[in-house]
């Protein structure tokens, strides 16, 4: 393979990730996940597969994403700053198809791909309600190969186990939409949950790591004279290498590994060999019996509805 396919930053968090997963050998007394990509089928799956699919060069949406940070639309919605109405859509669609964004963006395919035209073309068009709900639909789906082990590390009892992640309230009247949002299948298995719509902040911000992390050490405190607090040593509270986190975005786990926590990368489409350190972390037995066969884009084209 060509040295272009592996960027300079993602070397550097491999290296980062696994000086973190050695850095301590000690029993975990959290395990800590994101939703998205970890829990549940990826949005970013389905990401991929609709710029696949209608030609767009992949990595542009999660490009112009992430570079509107802190007050795109996107980044506004998922801190409970707005609602999920016709203006955010409106919004959202304007922070995809930003002309100066996406010419930065040509720009670095063309230097890792000199045979790209010179020429910038069009931005590409998106349609971001469609392409929102879609991922939305796609990310209720349970992870073939996590849910299973997550669902097995909650009845074995041994660790608290807490959820930290970016999250989006749908109206009132929407189908997605719960009275109590932690009453949900995925949501209900955990002890502690960090949702970020909820508590104004979002990864990777420093300080959403800071509030997981008291709100695990209390759930400790608090349940230290119960039978698993006891076995667990929940007395003495959490301390940040007590945590081990997973998520599927790299710049999230880098903000975990700052904040002390040890991380684990959740691979797109092969969450199986996250589950497989996961057993490492834990000495747990947490595979099912899902076939170890990646999840592949869809290259097929998808009708707009």
């Amino acid at each position: 393979m060509h040295s272009e396919e592996f960027p300079v930053e993602v070397i550097l968090d491999a290296i980062d990730a696994m000086a973190s997963s050695q850095g301590s050998k000690r029993p975990p007394k959290v395990i800590l996940f994101d939703i998205g990509g970890v829990c549940v089928i990826s949005p970013f799956q389905s990401i991929l597969d609709y710029e696949l699919q209608l030609g767009i060069p992949p990595g542009w949406i999660n490009y112009s994403i992430s570079k509107t940070a802190p007050s795109g639309f996107w980044h506004r919605l998922e801190t409970g700053l707005i609602p999920m109405d016709s203006a955010f859509f409106a919004g959202f669609n304007r922070d995809l198809h930003d002309p100066v964004r996406w010419e930065a963006f040509y720009r670095a395919q063309q230097a890792r791909n000199p045979s790209l035209p010179e020429k910038v073309p069009p931005v590409p068009e998106v349609d971001g309600e469609w392409l929102f709900f879609d991922m939305m639909a796609s990310a209720r789906a349970p992870d073939p190969w996590m849910f299973p082990a997550l669902k097995r590390l909650r009845e074995s009892g041994r660790f608290i186990v807490a959820a930290l992640s970016n999250t989006v309230i749908f109206p009132p009247d929407h189908e997605y939409s719960r009275v109590d949002f932690f009453d949900d299948p995925v949501r209900s298995l955990f002890d502690v949950f960090v949702s970020s719509a909820h508590v104004g902040l979002r990864k990777p911000d420093p300080k959403i790591y800071e509030l997981a992390l008291q709100k695990v050490d209390e759930f400790a405190r608090t349940n230290a004279n119960s039978e698993r607090g006891k076995a667990g040593g929940w007395a003495n509270g959490v301390k940040p290498e007590d945590i081990v986190f997973l998520d599927d975005i790299g710049e999230n786990l880098k903000a975990a590994r700052k904040a002390g926590f040890r991380t684990i990368k959740v691979p797109l489409g092969r969450a199986f060999e996250a589950v497989d350190e996961l057993e490492k972390v834990t000495g747990l037995k947490l595979a099912g019996d899902h076939p170890r066969i990646p999840i592949k884009p869809n290259f097929k084209a998808k009708a707009k509805i």
